[in-house]
Parts: structure tokens; sequence; C-alpha cells
């Protein structure tokens, strides 16, 4: 936008009281002085939040290497390991008891998962991993559904210092192949099938697909998650029932001390413009984002029931589900279904059965969303109890400003901040966003840099630009 063009007013809706209200930063006031900090000693800054946020095996002495800019090294000397920070420390605390995950099927059916449970069942999935050969450095390719199970095997991973590389779900044979081969991956964790949307869709037959494709000849053995109960065919040679394997397994396993620069995960691009890239995100510094970004932009207490929608094959649902809340010690949704099945009323009943607190989707969701409300009085939001709801949230997309002020209004009741999110695959976690107790919102905006994130507009040619350009 020129300068000369005048922009369409927008409203802008500062933090309310009750938003400010015992937030972690509460007021702009309190967001300057982060960004402050950040600015005057930027290294200082980011090792206090390692220290506070963290549970380091060894202690590191060095914050940041920049010698090898842009590939630069975090908390380099310090050792550490995600499941361990995400599980042991949480029961540690006396929080074993507490549920961790929330899983609601594609048929409505619920289950819960406390802490103290999912590090028992993390820990069966780690040592039958490792009974399979697997060890620290290797990677590891997961194509499962939506479930505990997925992550179960993502945290197994984790606890090991094996590298996780987790492919979509709806992605094809070929994206399979693909990942495989590039990754070197010697072990595939997979499903029977998944259910979505009323209807059995095949996980195994793809994996099959993708190594009948050729090119995968690293993997030794294909783990399969018995979903549905559907049939599948059967390489007595190389594949395992996962529930066969865990029951065999101790409930112990001792977690893998990593280097904070181990990689932690490969997560690969769609691949729209070409042959998809590996993104690889290390341990220590991946782990403080994904833990400071789910407590600041989203201000997660003890109390609430944080529910993000997206999919563990993307970049979000390892951010915001695998990792970031389970390092808080919070409590989460799994969903395994569509927006749409049995109608698309199941978010505003899933809001209203298990009384979330904060709630995080995208705005292609809230669009088809909008439509079905339109045409139905009894899938529209007023429809069902969402009073519990004190956060709201998108990711994935900008959000159109009409889009953003019926989410707002008709989900949010008006009293909930939107935390409108940007960020890629490649940050691994918020970059600019309101924090929800200190930034005024501006629809359709995501307003300001997350404290420490140093952000700037640039031209095509990478120079900044002034404001209003």
């Amino acid at each position: 936008m020129s300068a000369s063009t005048s922009p369409t007013p927008l409203n802008v809706y500062p933090p309310s009281e009750a938003s400010m209200k015992g937030a972690y930063i509460a007021g702009m006031p309190a967001y300057e002085a982060l960004c402050k900090q950040a600015d005057e000693d930027y290294e200082g800054y980011w090792a206090k939040l390692a220290r506070e946020l963290l549970s380091w095996k060894k202690p590191f002495t060095k914050t940041l290497n920049a010698s090898g800019a842009p590939f630069f090294k975090w908390f380099e000397d310090g050792t550490l390991n995600v499941s361990y920070n995400c599980l042991d420390r949480n029961v540690e605390a006396g929080k074993g008891g507490k549920t961790a995950i929330i899983f609601e099927a594609d048929d409505g059916k619920v289950s819960k998962v406390t802490y103290a449970e999912l590090l028992e069942r993390t820990c069966r999935m780690a040592n039958a991993l490792k009974a399979r050969g697997v060890k620290k450095g290797d990677r590891v390719v997961i194509y499962m559904p939506m479930s505990v199970e997925g992550v179960v095997a993502m945290q197994a991973c984790a606890r090991i210092g094996a590298i996780h590389s987790v492919v979509f779900g709806g992605f094809s044979a070929q994206s399979v192949r693909d990942r495989v081969q590039d990754a070197g991956a010697v072990m595939i964790i997979t499903a029977d099938e998944q259910a979505r949307g009323g209807k059995q869709l095949p996980l195994k037959a793809i994996v099959d697909e993708a190594i009948a494709l050729g090119g995968c000849e690293t993997i030794k053995d294909v783990i399969v998650y018995k979903r549905t109960g559907g049939n599948v065919a059967w390489d007595a040679s190389r594949d395992r029932w996962m529930h066969e394997l865990t029951a065999a397994a101790a409930t112990t396993c001792e977690p893998e001390w990593v280097e904070a620069e181990h990689p932690l995960f490969l997560l690969y691009t769609s691949g729209s413009t070409g042959k998809p890239k590996g993104v690889q995100h290390s341990t220590g510094g991946y782990l403080l984002h994904a833990a400071l970004t789910t407590k600041w932009t989203f201000d997660l207490k003890d109390n609430d029931v944080f529910w993000c929608t997206a999919d563990i094959g993307w970049v979000t649902g390892h951010t915001y589900i695998t990792y970031g809340p389970l390092a808080l010690g919070g409590t989460e949704i799994v969903f395994e279904g569509v927006p749409t099945y049995p109608d698309a009323g199941r978010f505003w009943k899933m809001i209203q059965d298990h009384k979330v607190t904060i709630f995080y989707t995208a705005p292609t969701a809230i669009r088809s969303l909008i439509k079905a409300a339109e045409a139905n009085d009894k899938v529209h939001p007023k429809s069902y109890d969402l009073s519990s709801l004190r956060i709201l949230g998108s990711v994935g997309e900008p959000i159109n400003p009409a889009a953003w002020e019926w989410y707002h209004k008709h989900v949010g009741g008006g009293r909930c901040p939107i935390v409108d999110t940007f960020w890629q695959t490649e940050t691994g976690g918020h970059m600019i966003t309101p924090l929800p107790g200190a930034t005024p919102l501006v629809p359709g905006s995501c307003t300001l840099p997350f404290p420490g994130i140093q952000a700037a507009v640039v031209d095509e040619t990478g120079k900044d630009v002034p404001w209003g350009q």
C-alpha cells in the first residue's frame, strides 16, 4: 500500500480489564519492558528464560554461538531431554494424576490420559523402539492419525534421542517415500487406518505402496498401531504390531540426555514448489520457544483446557500439541475428526462439553463454519454454551477482518482476545502475535513481534521500508 492510499479504518480492541487481570504480561508497558530487556542484553534475556522454563541435566555456559551465522547455535554445551521436560518433571512435581490429554475420537468417544500414564506409555514405546535397534541420531518416520499414540510415538523418539519426521496422514505414498529416502529413516510408525468424518482411510496400505516404489531400503521395521482393526497386508519380516511390542516393554526408560543442538525433528515443507525441503529443529532452542510462546501467547495457566485443532503432521501440531502445552504441565485436547462431522457444530459442542478455555484454529475452518452457521441455526455458536472460553487463536494463514469480527463476536462473545499468530515451519513457534493481556487488537493484523524477536518489513531487494508502506 502506498503512503498516499488511506487504509480502511479498522476497529481497535484494547485489552480488557478481565484479560489483563492475572495475565503473565499485563499491559503494553510490561510488553515494552520485555522488548527493552531483549534489546539491551539479547543473550542474557534468552539465557534467563532457558534456565527458568527448561530443566537441564548439564547446565549450559554458552548461550549463543553466532560464529557460523546464519546457522546459530544456542545453549550448545548444555544437555537436556525433551520428553523428560514434558513428562517426568511434571510427575516429579506432583502432577502425575493431572489430565495431560483429553482425546476425542472421530465417533465422539472420549478418553483421558494423565501425566503418569502418558509417561508410562512413552517409556514403553521408547523401550520398544530400542529393542528394535533404534538409537540416538536415527531417523523415524511417523505416519499416524491424530491420536494419543501419535503423541507417544513423537515423545518416545525424543526420549531416546531419535529424530522424528512426521508425515501428515493425508499425504500420498510418493510423499512418504520421498521423506523416508531423504531422511534415511530406519523405521516407519503408522496405523492400520485412520477415522475421519465417519470414514476409514488407509495408512498401512499407503506405507506398503511407498516402500514398493523403491528407495526405502533403509527401513528395517514398520510398527503398526491397530486403530480400526481393518484388514491390512502383512510382511512378517518387517511389520510389527505396536500393542504387542509395547506390552512386552518395561514401564521405565532413562532419558537419553542430548546436547541442546541435537536435532529433535525433521519436518518437510509441502513440496508445492519442487522437492520437499526438510526443516531441522534442534532440542534446546526449539523447546524453549515452544514453551515460552505457549505460556505468553496463550497465557496458559494450570487450570486451562487448551485446544489446538491442528494435526500433528504440521508444525502447529508439533509445537502446540506435542511439546509446548506438555512442557508447561497443561491439559489439552487431541481431536481425531473434522469440524463438520457429524455436523458443523462439532467444534462448538466440544468446547461446551470439555469446558475449553483456549481455542486455536485456522481461518479456513472459521470461514467454513461461518457459512454453515448462517445456513443453519442449529450449528451456530449461539446454540452452545461457550462461556468457558477466555482466549481464541488463529493460525496458518492471514485472517480476513470479517472472519475475525465474526469469531470475536459469535465464538468469543465479544470478550475473548484473539491471538492472530504469524510464524512458519522454519521458526518453530510464534514470531509476530498479540499477547492477550497486553496488545491492542486490530482485526486481520498479527500486530507486534513476540518479545525477543527482532522483525523487519522489507521490500523485494531486502531493504527496510518505512511505516505505512
